[in-house]
């Protein structure tokens, strides 16, 4: 029996076979500008010839799932022949959703899985116990891990002991890579070239070219500075989607310091957003969303635990999710929680070799574990006892 895994972010889907690799695949349909009727459906993003102005359809809103006319084309696609091929009596489904999500959508997923799809088995499941899962096979001595999942929606900090998740010490702050790009198309606008409509090549900027400052004020000072001085200054040459396919970062060789390009490219001169805008997950107050940034967030977490507890959550950190690939974002949180935690106490942060499919990995080893099938609800146990019997084995 096959078992996929199907790591069901709000920006991304990763999904693959337990004996195959991960393929990460957008989890949202598009509209182009120029086909208004057409509408493309995951990876169909590459057939789009411009893609400047893409309409976004999200099946996920603020993190949870309500969307399920999207969601249920977006699964079509990936389970259908083009994708996956699955044979869905013969196949056990793993797949995540929020903490705490709601009863209604949990119930809604079940129906979806078990009457419309039938597949075999179904494990609900969060990304952050996968990841915890995974954490904890790698290093089986360990009894504690604080997950860290800074996605697209929100970011969520989970203490785990023993894989089982701790409650009281779950946090969630919500700003995520959504908020991120949002705001970075805001100051564009307001600053230099109106971009709200493109979410796409913004989403691509931010990824290219914001890092994280392990010192603000000092970085704010450098980026004040005139022409050759101020290092923190980047071109970034936007695409034009005919012999510019996608955006890039201009060389500092080939920047022009005063006056202008005499080539045709549309420039995007980008100072100190570089680093103002992955900032706000340090420092949500900056843009007024009155919330702790993720330092003090893990602090309180922490302290939620009983005391014994607390040394091994410091020690055993892990970052998930696509901000934590912003340069900079692991020193400068050990750094910030090093003069937050207790002095005696060691803090030590792992950052993944890739925090984005770090969770589904998890899956793959909890698809290959021996209690696996204790694990699930099959179909016939569904058929037989409805929901109640999903919500008393899934912990969400």
């Amino acid at each position: 029996m096959a078992t996929l895994i199907l790591d069901n972010g709000a920006y991304t889907a990763k999904i693959g076979y337990s004996h195959e690799t991960v393929s990460v695949i957008p989890n949202c349909q598009f509209r182009s500008k120029t086909s208004r009727l057409k509408t493309f459906t995951a990876n169909q993003l590459d057939e789009i010839k411009d893609p400047s102005g893409l309409f976004y359809i999200l099946p996920f809103q603020k993190g949870y799932l309500v969307n399920w006319d999207v969601q249920r084309k977006v699964w079509d696609h990936l389970f259908g022949k083009e994708k996956f091929q699955v044979d869905f009596a013969d196949t056990s489904i793993v797949i995540t959703e929020p903490y705490f999500n709601f009863m209604s959508i949990q119930e809604s997923m079940n129906e979806i899985l078990f009457e419309e799809y039938q597949f075999q088995s179904v494990l609900r499941t969060n990304a952050g116990s996968l990841s915890a899962h995974h954490y904890f096979n790698t290093n089986p001595k360990e009894l504690c891990c604080l997950v860290i999942d800074t996605g697209f929606s929100f970011t969520h900090i989970v203490p785990y002991c023993r894989s089982r998740k701790m409650k009281d010490g779950i946090r969630r702050i919500n700003v995520g890579g959504k908020l991120l790009t949002n705001h970075l198309k805001e100051i564009i606008s307001y600053r230099q070239l109106h971009v709200m409509d493109e979410t796409h090549v913004i989403n691509q900027v931010k990824e290219d070219v914001c890092y994280v400052s392990q010192d603000f004020y000092k970085d704010m000072e450098i980026a004040q500075r005139k022409g050759e001085d101020n290092m923190v200054m980047r071109d970034y040459v936007l695409p034009d989607f005919s012999s510019i396919k996608k955006g890039f970062c201009k060389p500092r060789e080939e920047m022009v310091f005063s006056g202008k390009y005499k080539t045709g490219e549309q420039i995007l001169r980008l100072v100190n957003e570089r680093f103002a805008v992955p900032e706000m997950l340090f420092h949500p107050s900056d843009i007024s969303i009155q919330e702790m940034g993720i330092p003090e967030a893990i602090v309180h977490s922490i302290q939620a635990m009983p005391e014994e507890m607390q040394p091994h959550f410091y020690q055993n950190i892990v970052l998930t999710g696509g901000n934590s690939l912003f340069p900079g974002f692991r020193e400068r949180l050990e750094a910030e929680l090093r003069s937050l935690a207790p002095a005696h106490l060691p803090v030590s942060i792992l950052l993944p070799d890739n925090p984005i499919t770090y969770s589904w990995e998890g899956g793959k080893l909890l698809a290959q574990n021996p209690d696996y099938e204790e694990m699930v609800v099959t179909r016939d146990d569904f058929e037989e006892n409805g929901h109640c019997v999903c919500e008393e084995k899934f912990d969400i």
